[in-house]
Parts: structure tokens; C-alpha cells; sequence
């Protein structure tokens, strides 16, 4: 019988592909289009989720457990998230890959400079001139950044020790030949392996929250009161001062900012603010319970908040935006969702969370290509005005080098949460295109004092990975390849850069300049070509989580919390603990769109 059923799948995923080859999706009216991304996901679930190996092989020991607190509970390392396969998603396993393994061989020396990075990010990349992303506001840009600290680490190399690709330039830069650190392979990976590399993570798979809770035991004890369960603030609202001068500056935590300091800061009072309202109902429970049932209940509301709400924001299409809501609540709505409960075991009612757990045969783990299409810097603007949140007063103008790192507590000291949230939300971050990626992230400044090119990097990371390029990696997700510069994108001036850059060889193009230069579908803030994998990945996340689909109860979160999450959107967690921003969220139906200026 499965064997029938999945021949059945795959004939009527081959049939939507036809299809969708002559009329795309986005054309079609909801319900159709809706079905026809069901259909098309299906066969990408089939053909395009790829092991990229054992994970004992990488992480050969399972930590002990003290008790049964592993079953009920998010770990700090993402272990015991699957109990059949303790390992599955924790920090150290390989990223996976939505192609074959074989075809994931990363490009020889020669190609991986065919064109120079430095080249493509000087000539297609940067921004002349700010082009706004009018549908957002920049927390929109700060929240995926946000994310995908929780989602993305690969180990970072030593930059003396390492290896270095030369990128030979005829430009200013400060050295010649520049140069950039090569990726790390996973530790067991050598030349002799006789298969592609493949790469770990420093955080778990998991849609866990790591990024404030910490994927280590000492940061996340460094990071807890051990009274009622929460975290420790320091009177600016960011995360303990004390914590600064152990972090690895040279990593993840040399990107920190004030985009990122807001979101910290909020969902750790969150966190909190979940405590006390467990504590109120459970008064015999100690710290480790209220800890743990809080971060479960703070991360799955942060998951309903990526997905639906910063998602439809981002892709605003009607058959996403719809699409995205039954993800989470199923055919039957969020309204009968809520009085009637989940309908079935299965997800296609009622949605996702709560529905039987899946892995479509093959061991949750992110993929690298995943990864590569989630790489969109330009939302990032460069300068930044901060106004008050009482009469919309300029406070001052900012470069994003003076909300850095080294300044994020300065600043927040200076204006405040509230005022910086505000400011954030009346402004727009950049489109996702090209010419429009940050300026100062083509010189980045880190503060171990090295200096990036990080537009170069992007481009070299994403060919040493072994990630397709542009119209291979179409054809990888079963989409028509681009037939010319022309079809790529309508804008003349680009064809023309792009076939200069390129020497005329539209096989070449890069994946992630093809995605900025691709028309998007209506509503869209990215291309169709990334929305792919998006289509594949953003539910498997979801899908593949015990704590997410089986574990998602009372039993497991209590029904407080349940409805803690049922009742609570990033409009309602902004005004939980910033009241003073309600004037500028009245009337707002999406807290990552346009804010309204208050009045003097």
C-alpha cells in the first residue's frame, strides 16, 4: 500500500512540476495555487531531503540524563529531542542537503574563483543607492537575523591557522591579494574520504531558541537567575554585562547589534514573563520546571511567530500568506482550531503542531541549501535614525558601525527599548536585490579586529559548499532553467553587468546573485527559486519536532501554556512589556509591516 501511495505522490508532483512550468503557482487563484504548492512540496519531500551520513560517525557519544527531565524537556545541546535517535539535530551533526550527496562535491580551485568573489560583490552587489523593502519594517530584518542565530553556526576557522583563498583585486582594499578563511569540515572528513565534504553545526537543528537560551551548558547556566525559572537582565534590558567578556567575539557573537540586543531583550522578558504566570499556577514547582516549561512554551510561540507572521509579511502572496496560516492551524482556521480543538492526527485540519511527528524517511538535520538561500543582507540598511516613541522626536542618525557589538549597550542606555523599537518599526530595512547589499558589510569591521568582504564570503561559501549554481540549482527543485540574461531579469542595465561579470555564460551565474536578480512572484520579498526550499524546509521544521507535533500537549506544556501561545502574536509580546508602544501598534495587523508615526 505505501509503496502504491508513493508512486501516486510522485506522479501527481510530476504532474503539478508540468504544470507549474507553464503557469507558475503564483498565477492561479488561492485554492488551486494552494494545492498545486502541496503537490509540488510532496514531490520535493520525496526526491530532494538527502542523509549526508551517520551521525554517530560525528558525534560518537550520547550525554547521560539525570532522571527522566530529557523527556518532557528541551536539552541545551538538542539531544533526546527524538528519543529512537538521541543524536538526530544536536549540536555537532552534519547539515544535510536537499540533492543527492554526489552532486554536492564543492568546485575545483579553478571554478571556485570563475568569477573572482571580490568581483561579483564590487560589480553586482553594492549599493549605490538605498532601495527600501516598503512592505516591512526593519524588526523585520533584526527577526531573521534573529532566527537564523538559532538555526546556522558552522565552526568558525582560526583565521591565522586556517586556510585562505587569495582573491587577487585591483581595488583599494587594505591587503593584496585579499584574503578569505576557507570553511571547516566536519572532523572525521579527509581527502581520502572519497566523498564530498560535509559540514556540522555549532547549534542544534532544532527550532529550540538557542540564540537566548545558549547551546552550551555554561552559557545557558550563565544566562539563568536559578530563581523561579528565569533569566537574568541587567538594568539596560540586555542579557548580563558580566557574560561580555567571555564571548567569542571571533563567532556568532561578533555580529550582535541593537537589532539583535531588541529581540534578546524581548524574549528573554518573555521568558520571564511566562515564569510568573506558571508559577501563579503551579506554586509547588521548582526553578528547573518552570525553566524548562517555559522555554518550551517561549519557543514554540516564537515558531508560530516566524511562521505566521513574519513569513506572510515577507511573502505577502495570498496563496503563502493562507498557505502559512494552515501550516499552523489546518484547513479548518484558527478560530474553529480554537473552540473545537485539533480534528485528526493529521496535520492537514488542524495543522501542524500537535499532528503525528514525521521525518519523510530520512534524519531531521537543516541543509546546506537551505542555508545558501537564507543569505539576505540587503535588508540590512546602512544608517539608522532613532526617534522618540512619545512625539516621534529625532534623537539622532546612526551608521550601523556605531550599533555595533562595542556600542549595542551604549546605544540602548542612550535611547532605550522602547524608543528603538519604535524606530525600528517606522523604518524600512532593503530590498533583497542586487546593488543593494551593505555597504559596511563589504568592509565588516569585526571586533577581533579582522576585516571582510562578507559579500565575497557569501558568494565563496555557498560554491565551496558544493551548493548549485544558479540554473543547476533550479533544475535540482525541478524548475525550468533560465534561457537567457534577458528572462533572468527585465532590468537592462543588469543584464548587461551580469553578462559582463559572467563572460556571457548564464551557467555560471552564482545562486545567490541569481535569486537577488530574479523577478519575485507578486507580494514576494525573495525570489520563487528560494521560496523553494523554503516550501520544502520551513514546515519540515516543524513537522520532524517531537515538542512540536507528539509532545505539543498538556501533559508536556501545560494548558496555560498552550494557551499562552494560542493567544499571544509578536503585537502582543511588543505591548506586554513596552506598553508605551500602542499608538504606533493601533490599527497594525502585522508587527513586521510599516509602524504608524505617533503625533506630537
Amino acid at each position: 500500500m505505501s509503496t502504491i501511495k508513493s508512486s501516486a505522490t510522485r506522479l501527481v508532483g510530476r504532474v503539478a512540476t508540468a504544470i507549474d512550468h507553464r503557469v507558475p503557482w503564483y498565477r492561479l487563484p488561492t485554492f488551486p495555487g494552494i494545492l498545486m504548492l502541496i503537490a509540488m512540496r510532496a514531490r520535493l519531500r520525496q526526491e530532494n531531503l538527502h542523509d549526508t551520513g551517520p551521525i554517530s560517525d560525528v558525534v560518537p557519544e550520547i550525554p547521560e540524563t539525570v532522571g527522566d527531565r530529557h523527556l518532557t524537556a528541551r536539552t541545551v545541546t538538542g539531544h533526546y529531542n527524538s528519543l529512537e535517535e538521541p543524536m538526530m539535530g544536536s549540536v555537532g551533526c552534519r547539515f544535510g542537503r536537499n540533492v543527492p550527496i554526489e552532486s554536492t562535491w564543492p568546485e575545483t580551485d579553478s571554478h571556485l574563483m570563475s568569477p573572482n568573489p571580490r568581483v561579483v560583490s564590487r560589480k553586482l552587489l553594492t549599493r549605490e543607492v538605498f532601495q527600501p523593502a516598503t512592505t516591512l519594517n526593519v524588526l523585520a530584518a533584526a527577526w531573521l537575523q534573529f532566527e537564523v542565530h538559532d538555526w546556522f553556526s558552522h565552526p568558525k576557522p582560526d583565521w591565522e591557522t586556517c586556510h585562505h583563498v587569495n582573491l587577487s583585486q585591483g581595488d583599494d582594499w587594505h591587503e593584496n591579494p585579499m584574503r578569505l578563511p576557507r570553511s571547516l569540515p566536519e572532523p572525521s572528513w579527509s581527502d581520502s574520504t572519497k566523498t564530498p565534504t560535509t559540514w556540522v553545526t555549532e547549534d542544534s537543528h532544532w527550532w529550540d531558541g538557542s540564540q537566548i537560551y545558549g547551546s552550551t551548558h555554561g552559557m545557558a547556566e550563565a544566562l539563568r537567575a536559578h530563581e523561579d525559572g528565569k533569566l537574568i537582565l541587567d538594568a539596560d534590558g540586555l542579557p548580563p554585562k558580566e557574560l561580555d567578556a567571555s564571548l567569542d567575539v571571533t563567532g556568532t557573537a561578533g555580529n550582535f547589534w541593537v537589532g539583535l540586543g531588541l529581540l534578546h531583550s524581548l524574549f528573554m522578558k518573555e521568558h520571564n514573563a511566562i515564569c510568573d504566570m506558571l508559577r501563579r499556577n503551579h506554586a509547588g514547582w521548582g526553578d528547573d520546571q518552570l525553566y524548562d516549561k517555559a522555554r518550551l512554551i517561549n519557543a514554540a510561540l516564537m515558531a508560530k511567530i516566524h511562521t505566521v507572521e513574519w513569513t506572510p509579511g515577507i511573502i505577502a502572496h495570498p496563496t503563502t500568506v493562507r498557505g502559512m496560516r494552515t501550516a499552523w492551524y489546518g484547513l479548518v482556521g484558527e478560530k474553529a482550531r480554537r473552540k473545537y480543538g485539533r480534528i485528526g492526527s493529521g496535520e492537514l485540519l488542524s495543522g501542524i503542531p500537535g499532528s503525528k511527528k514525521k521525518l519523510f524517511g530520512v534524519p531531521y538535520s537543516l541543509t546546506e541549501e537551505f542555508g545558501a538561500v537564507y543569505r539576505m543582507h540587503p535588508l540590512l540598511p546602512d544608517d539608522y535614525t532613532f526617534r522618540s516613541v512619545t512625539d516621534d522626536a529625532l534623537l539622532a542618525d546612526h551608521t550601523f558601525q556605531e550599533l555595533n557589538l562595542t556600542h549595542a549597550r551604549e546605544r540602548a542606555g542612550e535611547y532605550g527599548m522602547a524608543n528603538s523599537l519604535y524606530s525600528f518599526g517606522i523604518a524600512h530595512p532593503g530590498a533583497i536585490t542586487l546593488h543593494n547589499y551593505p555597504r559596511f558589510l563589504q568592509r565588516l569591521e569585526r571586533p577581533d579586529g579582522t576585516i571582510l568582504d562578507l559579500g565575497a564570503l557569501d558568494v565563496l561559501r555557498i560554491r565551496e559548499r558544493g551548493v548549485a549554481r544558479y540554473n543547476d540549482f533550479r533544475r535540482n527543485l525541478h524548475m525550468r532553467p533560465v534561457a537567457s540574461f534577458e528572462e533572468l531579469t527585465p532590468n537592462p542595465a543588469w543584464q548587461a553587468e551580469l553578462r559582463e561579470v559572467y563572460d556571457n555564460d548564464l551557467e555560471n551565474v552564482d545562486l545567490m546573485i541569481g535569486l537577488y536578480a530574479e523577478q519575485p512572484p507578486p507580494g514576494f520579498g525573495f525570489s520563487d527559486t528560494a521560496f523553494r526550499v523554503f516550501a520544502l524546509m520551513a514546515p519540515r521544521r516543524l513537522n520532524s519536532d517531537r515538542f512540536l507535533t507528539d509532545d505539543y500537549r498538556p501533559e508536556v506544556y501545560t494548558a496555560e501554556g498552550l494557551q499562552w501561545i494560542d493567544d499571544s502574536t509578536m503585537t502582543s509580546v511588543l505591548l506586554r512589556h513596552h506598553p508605551t508602544l500602542e499608538p504606533a501598534l493601533r490599527n497594525v495587523g502585522n508587527a513586521f509591516a510599516p509602524w504608524q508615526r505617533v503625533r506630537a
